[in-house]
């Protein structure tokens, strides 16, 4: 059965007119139950997680200035929302979403967060509405339980993984594969082990013809044992804080091809939704929604 991990805490009030929505968080779960792509079972509840577990990714000093309410706030401006405990705690029971989603993954061949996909907080901060970094603290958890022994993160979000790049800058055992727009946030790029900077207006065509280049000699270099897919669906041409040309059928077939690929190879694979910034709400649901409909045709 496909496991997803959601929580009501992912749904955080924030000040009218903020850009982020919030809002999908609700919506994705109750379109897919609607639809017949999942039922309630499908969902687990995850929780607040030992902070070990995350201290494997992120340092002391930031973790506990952050738990503390104590960053500066030209940090606070940096991460985009105002903080407060609860979105503290919403932050670390993603994590532990992301945690438990890699434990159903490898009993069942995959598992989705809801949330998650926070690849700019780095390992002493957070940016872009990202304070944890819950795919490199899934990263950390499977390397130090010995549930895999090298990871392949592939990031498909519009913008660059810039703070998982940094937490795994001398780790061999984590592959870092961010593929975004060249012009687009962060302005100052950090070095993944590989990053693939897309021209403004890249298609459906020419970006899924680089991605059907790219995956399978990585899987043949890397040989990972365990992938975290980032599936950002701000590539779409409509996103405001996006730069690429894309549809949603174009984004449908670069979930397609990721999730069939790491099935045709017996890849494991913990899936978090990373952004979507369309104006219509409609398109962001149905973006994501398209994620989880190619789980279960593929998986199950």
């Amino acid at each position: 059965m496909l496991r997803i991990a959601y929580h009501p805490i992912y749904k955080h009030p924030l000040p009218e007119g903020h850009r982020f929505p919030m809002i999908k968080y609700d919506l994705l779960p109750q379109q897919l139950v609607h639809e017949g792509t999942c039922i309630e079972e499908n969902f687990f509840q995850p929780e607040l997680p030992d902070d070990q577990h995350i201290l494997r990714a992120h340092t002391p000093t930031y973790f506990t200035n952050l738990v503390q309410l104590q960053l500066k706030p030209s940090e606070v401006r940096k991460i985009g929302f105002p903080l407060s405990e609860v979105l503290v705690e919403r932050e670390r029971i993603i994590a532990d979403g992301t945690i438990k989603g890699c434990e159903f993954a490898l009993e069942n061949g995959i598992a989705m967060n809801v949330a998650g996909g926070t690849h700019h907080a780095y390992s002493n901060r957070g940016e872009a509405f990202c304070m944890l970094n819950d795919q490199a603290i899934g990263a950390r958890y499977l390397i130090d339980k010995g549930l895999a022994h090298k990871i392949l993160i592939v990031d498909l979000d519009v913008h660059q993984g810039n703070g998982t790049a940094e937490i795994f800058q001398d780790d061999a055992s984590v592959f870092t594969f961010s593929m975004h727009g060249q012009g687009n946030y962060p302005f100052k790029k950090e070095n993944s082990d590989l990053d693939i900077p897309l021209e403004k207006g890249t298609s459906d065509t020419a970006y899924l013809k680089l991605l059907k280049q790219t995956l399978p000699e990585l899987f043949e270099k890397v040989q990972p044992d365990f992938v975290f897919y980032l599936s950002g669906v701000d590539v779409v041409a409509t996103d405001k804080l996006g730069t690429l040309g894309m549809t949603l059928e174009g984004c449908k077939e670069r979930d397609r091809y990721v999730l069939q690929s790491c099935f045709d190879t017996n890849l494991t694979v913990q899936c978090s939704m990373g952004g979507g910034y369309s104006p219509d709400i409609k398109i962001i649901v149905e973006a994501h929604a398209n994620t989880y409909r190619l789980a279960q045709e593929i998986f199950f």
